[in-house]
């Protein structure tokens, strides 16, 4: 009898260790639907599409109203603009893959099933729509036709683009668009006068000491 519960034991303990393997862990369940349609596409990467527009337009905008308030030239606001647009714009899609590839990992060792089967294509939706929204802001100083007031176009553009990125959201959520798209365009100001006075501060300071 002994024996018998020894032997049974012994058996499974192969299996045992077999389920807790890396190989069987790989091939976990997963809850991760691919979506069909346009609809349910913007949907699945509405997350990563505000999140990749909010943070470029705002970082863009913030680098233009800083450099501006400091008194320096158009060209001076293009190239800072622009390395901010690339360089940001990596990393933000590139942070985005990677954190879904470590949530993705921790639920893997706590046994839950898959969520997200592509983080990749997560980052690169973050990365287009940072780089989309981001490079509004810029477009008063790329085009030389252009000879009013370069900033306040900029302004301009930049808060009519937050708008709309707000008000479309309700297009594929339960939020109302004039209060999403308010929601964003706020926040757009605020960033805005934070950037400005800082830029205009520290040039003030840096232009006393020179």
């Amino acid at each position: 009898m002994v024996v018998s519960c020894m032997t049974s034991s012994a058996a499974s303990s192969p299996s045992q260790i077999a389920v807790r393997s890396p190989a069987t862990q790989a091939q976990r369940d997963s809850v991760h639907e691919e979506p069909q349609g346009l609809l349910a596409i913007a949907r699945h990467y509405i997350r990563d599409v505000i999140y990749g527009a909010n943070d470029g337009i705002i970082t863009t905008f913030a680098v233009v109203a800083g450099v501006t308030g400091g008194a320096l030239s158009a060209r001076a606001v293009l190239i800072v603009g622009v390395a901010n647009l690339l360089a940001d714009g990596l990393s933000m899609g590139v942070g985005n893959n990677l954190s879904i590839r470590s949530h993705e990992s921790a639920l893997a060792a706590m046994g839950r099933p898959e969520e997200e089967s592509s983080p990749l294509r997560h980052g690169v939706a973050t990365l287009l729509a940072f780089v989309a929204a981001g490079a509004v802001p810029l477009v008063p100083y790329v085009l030389q036709t252009v000879e009013a007031n370069r900033f306040a176009l900029s302004l301009i553009l930049t808060f009519v683009t937050r708008f709309a990125v707000g008000a479309l959201r309700a297009a594929v959520t339960t939020d109302r668009w004039l209060s999403a798209g308010l929601e964003m365009l706020l926040l757009g100001v605020a960033v805005a006068v934070a950037a400005y006075g800082s830029g205009a501060l520290i040039a003030s300071i840096v232009g006393s000491q020179l």
